[in-house]
């Protein structure tokens, strides 16, 4: 199911902010968030100072190092012709923490395009959800550059957001104001709900069709700063400022296994508590591994099965992560604005994985239990195999 022996990170590129920005404020320049489109042909980056960047991809040739062309153009070339996508600089007005696509295709309502668009057919778009510093979430067109939206309710920093996969245009926020709130696009940004969330250390567990909390998740000790759902929503992995990561089963609130950062380099400072503060985890798009950042200056990758990392690579001041979307490549965003691409594991998931990923897609971890098969397939659906 596994290589036996991935190869360690190669970074692939880099992209630095075209200029410095003269600005007052220290904390202006970082990366909190980068986002690859759901069908790979976008990357957003939030390069500091308000802005964000909206660059198609795959990179240019001049990011790209020899012999990694043929590996991640592919059939891309064919559309970089006539009418082909410009990359665009999106100023946001506010420090840019959050980014999120939505799914693609999604149709948007006559409704969210009458205010700047008039004259153009209802037709399917891409947008891209920005969550910024004084609470306010703007909504832009990906292809024209242009702004739909500004959704306004938060009372402080919105530090994540997410679309639906559905693709009906609902967008959840996250903020430090310690609220979730609901909001559906296709009526003009419409709040539909918002949900209080009290404790930084816990987890909590939404119902998306009720608005109820469904489960509080305890475990780390310290705050939980980044979290993801596998591929078929059948784990969530969490990673706290503790050091740890914890994967969960969502459903029965199970405490799977922990993933603990240790010290690397022996001649880092051990007087540093925060030496492995974690800043971002993330699953890969078959759902086989995990990417972690953490203060100890280090991209770690892991495999499902095993309890330590299977690769590292250098990175300064890493604070966020996200794998490309058909998998082969990492990126990392850091507090100088910048942003690496790194070579990911590649795996031919077997066809025990394939499986498990399609049934649970639609079974719950319940349902998986009640089904007439022996013990160690409940187990192995049911991720207790580690």
């Amino acid at each position: 199911m596994l290589s036996p022996a991935p190869e360690e990170p190669l970074l692939l590129a880099e992209l630095k902010p075209g200029r410095p920005h003269q600005f007052d404020w220290k904390s202006s320049c970082e990366t909190w968030s980068v986002a690859f489109s759901p069908d790979g042909s976008w990357f957003a980056w939030s390069q500091g100072h308000c802005i964000v960047k909206l660059i198609p991809w795959p990179l240019e040739e001049q990011f790209i190092p020899k012999g990694f062309e043929a590996k991640s153009r592919s059939s891309k070339n064919e559309t970089k012709g006539r009418g082909s996508p410009k990359e665009k600089t999106l100023d946001c007005g506010q420090i840019v923490w959050g980014l999120a696509f939505s799914p693609w295709p999604s149709p948007p309502s006559r409704k969210l395009w009458a205010r700047h668009h008039p004259q153009v057919p209802d037709v399917s778009c891409l947008v891209l959800a920005t969550g910024l510093n004084d609470g306010q979430i703007k909504i832009w067109e990906v292809q024209t550059g242009l702004l739909l939206l500004n959704l306004s309710g938060h009372q402080d920093v919105v530090r994540d957001l997410s679309f639906t996969p559905s693709g009906s245009l609902i967008l959840v926020s996250a903020s430090r104001d310690k609220t979730l709130r609901i909001w559906d696009l296709n009526k003009h940004g419409t709040g539909v709900k918002g949900l209080l969330d009290n404790s930084t250390n816990a987890v909590f567990l939404w119902s998306m069709r009720s608005y109820t909390l469904i489960r509080k998740l305890e475990g780390h000790q310290s705050s939980v700063v980044s979290c993801d759902f596998s591929p078929d929503s059948a784990l969530l992995v969490t990673a706290s400022y503790d050091t740890n990561v914890i994967m969960w089963d969502p459903y029965t609130g199970e405490r799977l296994r922990s993933l603990r950062h240790t010290q690397v380099d022996p001649a880092m400072d051990d007087s540093d508590v925060h030496i492995s503060s974690l800043r971002s985890v993330c699953f890969s798009p078959e759902g086989l591994y995990l990417a972690t950042v953490a203060d100890d200056r280090l991209l770690r990758i892991w495999a499902l099965e095993l309890k330590t990392p299977i690769a590292f690579a250098p990175m300064t001041n890493g604070l966020c992560c996200t794998f490309f979307p058909h998998g082969g490549v990492i990126a990392t965003g850091t507090r100088d604005g910048h942003v690496q691409f790194w070579t990911a594991p590649r795996v031919l998931s077997s066809l025990k994985h394939l499986c498990r990923k399609a049934l649970r897609s639609f079974l719950t971890t319940y349902q998986v239990l009640a089904l007439p098969i022996p013990k160690k397939m409940k187990e192995f659906l049911t991720y207790r195999t580690f």
